[in-house]
């Protein structure tokens, strides 16, 4: 009598009835890195911070600061008059060296679009990060 190893040596492997999830993790860690990393390019356009009727602002212990741009292009900070030259330096000092301080663009409707987008750029390349259009809602016609 030969002593036989764990029993008789035509036993079968059965298949494996386990679901192996290693891979389909492995498949969806590289989907998710591919996500987060093509995300960020498909956002594109000039970013402006509008502001929204329906929610409370942002900052509430602040009042916004307004510049204006009339139609024959001069520059309104509130309301007393101010150069391009003087715009950053006494929206700062209105603003109290406040970068994250809100600032409203309003510019009339018969003006050059570019001379908006220069009052604009001019005072985010000052530092302020929180610059928004405002427009004027039509009336409501009664029907």
């Amino acid at each position: 009598m030969g002593m036989s190893s764990g029993g008789s040596g035509r036993r079968r492997r059965r298949p494996m009835a386990d679901i192996n999830v290693t891979p389909m993790v492995d498949v969806m860690l590289v989907l998710l890195i591919i996500f987060m990393v093509t995300s960020p390019m498909m956002t594109s356009g000039v970013n402006v911070d509008l502001p929204k009727t329906d929610a409370r602002p942002v900052n509430s212990d602040s009042k916004p600061i307004t510049v204006s741009i009339k139609a024959d292009g001069s520059l309104y900070l509130g309301d007393a008059p101010v150069t391009t030259e003087q715009l950053v330096a006494q929206l700062k000092a209105a603003a109290n060296n406040d970068s994250d301080h809100r600032i409203f663009v309003r510019g009339d409707a018969h003006i050059d679009y570019g001379q908006v987008m220069q009052v604009m750029g001019q005072i985010t390349a000052g530092g302020f990060t929180h610059v928004a259009l405002l427009a004027q809602q039509p009336a409501s016609s009664g029907q």
